[in-house]
């Protein structure tokens, strides 16, 4: 089985299974983005942590041999699935955590970059090596994390960063020994999924549509976000739970 989903209370953990490397085929793509936007839909989970089976790589990139198989003609529907998997991730209706166990290479960088955090094992290495195989990466994708002389300079040359470097520019939120990898982004999902999951998916939503817009028109959508959260229980609820001292009780309503 290619993925694997399992779940623990409201987070669920959804596992790319493809052994030895989880390199990702057409039908890899396509299946994980209908997974993430199935389990993100569902109300019974806030948050979804995308991880890797193995300790070889978290994700190799783009199965070569299934590559070398394509033609030209073929190309733009397959670069579509591609998109359409990605933005699934990036717009999931819920926070996405990558806990990554290894190299990230091509399609696993841009894999990690869509979500909307990034733990990394400190065996963990980042890369956009598709000028070495005669393609162009996910540069629109990982610039929104890299500064330009950065990104080009990992995409001209196609070189691995590690971990350490990843967190030093900031796409990296965390860097744990391996053996730490899923405790530590368990903590931080556990967190997260406390909190009111009305406040978390429009909060996702009100991130997203703000990024790229200037600070006062992106602040004013945030307030019409906000005041849309003020009408829910929830909302109440944890105002409530403040004021009293406790742990709030959401309903999700």
């Amino acid at each position: 089985m290619a993925i694997e989903v399992s779940r623990e209370g409201k987070i669920a953990i959804v596992t790319l299974n493809n052994p030895p490397v989880n390199a990702v085929t057409l039908a890899l793509y396509e299946e994980l983005g209908e997974v993430i936007e199935t389990t993100a839909n569902d109300p019974g989970v806030s948050v979804i942590v995308l991880t890797a089976a193995g300790r070889k790589a978290f994700c190799a990139g783009l199965d070569l041999k299934e590559f070398l198989a394509a033609t030209v003609d073929e190309d733009p529907h397959r670069a579509k699935v591609v998109r359409t998997s990605f933005a699934r991730i990036r717009h999931a209706e819920v926070p996405v955590i990558a806990a990554v166990n290894g190299p990230a290479l091509g399609a696993g960088a841009v894999f990690a970059s869509v979500c909307d955090i990034r733990i990394a094992s400190d065996t963990a290495r980042f890369a956009m090596p598709e000028i070495n195989v005669g393609r162009c990466g996910g540069a629109a994708h990982m610039g929104r994390h890299f500064p330009q002389g950065m990104l080009r300079m990992m995409f001209f040359t196609g070189e691995p960063i590690d971990a350490a470097e990843a967190y030093r520019f900031g796409f990296v939120q965390k860097v744990v020994p391996q053996a730490e990898l899923m405790d530590v982004t368990m903590e931080l999902a556990r967190k997260i999924a406390a909190k009111a999951p009305l406040g978390l998916r429009m909060g996702k939503q009100s991130l997203n549509e703000i990024e790229f817009l200037p600070v006062e028109e992106g602040y004013e959508i945030e307030q019409g976000y906000s005041t849309r959260l003020m009408a829910t229980s929830d909302a109440r609820e944890a105002t409530r739970a403040v004021v009293e001292k406790r742990a709030p009780v959401f309903r999700g309503e």
